[in-house]
């Protein structure tokens, strides 16, 4: 008869290298980079939240939706800035829902905002991939200036200053583009002193 060999001294090895790799790579390390990320990163860690008073109010980097003419809009958003369902619209520029959708951003654009121009930014008539950009280009902001600057009645030039205070340049220098950061941009415009450097009537 064909003896069989013992399959205990090669099951117990394997047994025992499925539960260290399951207690070293499934809960110490994951432990250790969330220890480490906590103390290196801490606001990063908690996702870069934005606080007043004690209370959170949003995120660096989590775009959000704002109403009423003192307050600088942010970018399209095809999932209504909800960061659970990061998306994209995932339309093709040919498709005629995207072309309606960017007609009628564009007709919104110009009632809301005082001389409009005729070519208008592409993050203002967009969507991002993400759907909930925090930033905006320069040029997008710009042209909402004279609208914020008379809903609050001060100067467009204390507008332009906030803008500029919150306008990032390239990661790197050399990294994507300036931008502007929408959520800083509206906190500093709630500021009292942004209306109290407003000039006298």
């Amino acid at each position: 008869m064909r003896h069989d060999p013992d399959s205990t001294g090669t099951l117990r090895p394997a047994l025992v290298a499925t539960a260290v790799s399951l207690l070293v790579f499934g809960l110490a390390y994951p432990a250790a980079v969330v220890m480490v990320g906590r103390a290196a990163f801490p606001a990063q860690a908690r996702g870069s939240l934005i606080e007043r008073d004690g209370r959170a109010i949003g995120s660096d980097l989590v775009g959000q939706r704002f109403e009423g003419n003192g307050y600088l809009t942010g970018r399209p958003s095809a999932v209504g800035y909800d960061p659970a369902a990061v998306a994209g619209s995932n339309l093709a520029p040919s498709h005629p829902a995207l072309r309606e959708a960017v007609a009628a951003r564009a007709r919104a654009i110009t009632d809301r905002e005082l001389g409009a121009p005729v070519r208008l930014p592409v993050d203002a008539l967009t969507a991002s991939g993400a759907g909930i950009d925090p930033h905006i280009s320069p040029a997008y902001a710009e042209l909402q200036v004279a609208r914020i600057a008379l809903a609050r009645g001060i100067a467009p030039q204390q507008v332009r200053e906030v803008i500029a205070r919150h306008t990032q340049t390239p990661t790197l220098g050399v990294l994507g583009q300036p931008r502007v950061h929408v959520l800083g941009v509206n906190l500093a415009l709630d500021e009292p002193r942004v209306h109290d450097e407003s000039p006298a009537p």
